[in-house]
């Protein structure tokens, strides 16, 4: 079970517990459309000035307990202050590379890339028609993302189900048209094996076990 954002947990960190024994939880969002108790989100003018001392405690519950702690939607600086708190790899689920992203934009800095890869983590390139209009794109998207983090902490967020128009990755079906592309974008065949699930994989386990 995951969770696309903490809002539901309204600041009680008993909450988190409860998820994770009667919900099976094992995959919790922090923040998405919605600036709340845990920190701020992209969309939106900060709060909080990034991640809040409950969304601190959140992410050290969710350590020790086992679950992944996911900073997709989050700030720059909630990203920071998780990855300084966090004694697991972080993920940032669904995101892209940019060169200088635009105030409000869902898209990151190399270095907010590289908050999350310096945990271990892995971030997950979206296929957002907007950023990529091909699976080629996409898989030159993923290179660039490589190139700044290394293949180790890359990973395929498909967002599935997530978009106002349609992504050019909507069906697992496109596994191997995606993979096809990420061998022709320069991947070696156990490359392409992480990002499309070894890395995650890696993460899962480190944190869930």
């Amino acid at each position: 079970m995951a969770s696309e954002g903490a809002d539901f947990l309204e600041g009680r960190i008993e909450r988190v517990d409860e998820a994770y024994t009667q919900h099976r939880l094992r995959h919790l969002q922090l923040t998405h459309y919605r600036v709340n108790e845990l920190g701020d989100i992209q969309t939106e003018p900060p709060v909080h000035g990034g991640l809040t001392d409950f969304g601190a405690e959140v992410v050290r519950r969710c350590n020790t307990l086992g679950i992944v702690v996911d900073v997709a939607h989050g700030t720059y600086d909630l990203v920071k202050r998780a990855a300084a708190t966090t004694t697991k790899p972080l993920v940032l689920s669904h995101t892209a590379l940019s060169g200088s992203p635009r105030a409000r934009s869902r898209l990151i800095s190399a270095d907010h890339a590289r908050a999350v890869a310096d945990t271990g983590g892995v971030i997950g390139v979206w296929p957002n028609a907007a950023d990529f209009p091909s699976i080629d794109a996409m898989a030159l998207g993923i290179k660039r993302m490589a190139d700044v983090v290394g293949v180790a902490h890359v990973g395929l967020g498909t967002d599935m189900l997530g978009f106002i128009k349609p992504p050019v990755f909507n069906s697992y079906k496109q596994l191997p048209a995606l993979a096809t592309a990420l061998l022709q974008a320069g991947f070696t065949q156990a490359e392409v094996g992480q990002i499309l699930g070894g890395n995650y994989r890696r993460v899962f386990e480190a944190t869930v076990g």
